[in-house]
């Protein structure tokens, strides 16, 4: 691993160092897993994502989603939950 420097807007610098808080990792961790995506391989992982868009439409052997989605709504659930 090589040390770098890098001279950062104090935007930037606030919002990597509220984040790092966030997710319990270092600046440096963030800013490595940034260039990582950006440089060595987020265009494989957009292009994989966006191949797999609409990969059931059309497909008869899939029960339909809207009345799948409602069966799984039916009963008593909510009311259940006010109680």
């Amino acid at each position: 691993m090589k040390r770098t420097q890098l001279y950062l807007d104090d935007d930037l610098w606030k919002t990597l160092h509220i984040r790092a808080g966030q997710c319990g990792q270092s600046v440096s961790e963030l800013v490595r897993r940034a260039l990582r995506e950006k440089y060595l391989g987020a265009g494989n992982r957009r292009d994989a994502m966006q191949a797999f868009v609409g990969i059931r439409k059309g497909r008869r052997d899939l029960p339909d989603t809207e009345t799948y989605v409602r069966e799984l709504r039916k009963g008593d659930r909510l009311e259940r939950l006010k109680a």
